[in-house]
């Protein structure tokens, strides 16, 4: 079985996604830009998510999660919980 571990950013609107977004790729530190703005109560961690296997996410997150480029930011993502950044660290 393929295992990833990923990090992510959960927001409330598309467009403050694409904020955090630009700001991740002009340089700012995705584990710091996820403590100041994640909804999610990994934001406290950088937005780790530590590893996980195929089903064990939201189908939308998943598709991401196993189909992307390691180290790359994606997202928006939008799944019923509101619009993520998705960070891919690794996957096995």
């Amino acid at each position: 079985m393929t295992l990833a571990t990923a990090r992510h950013i959960l927001v409330n609107s598309e467009e403050k996604c694409l904020e955090l977004k630009a700001a991740i790729e002009g340089g700012e530190d995705f584990a710091d830009v996820a403590r100041n703005n994640s909804s999610c109560p990994s934001g406290r961690n950088g937005g780790d998510l530590g590893e996980f296997g195929p089903g064990m996410m939201v189908p939308e997150f998943d598709k991401v999660v196993f189909s992307a480029e390691v180290g790359t930011v994606q997202g928006p993502v939008k799944t019923q919980f509101g619009y993520h950044l998705l960070e891919v660290t690794s996957r096995s």
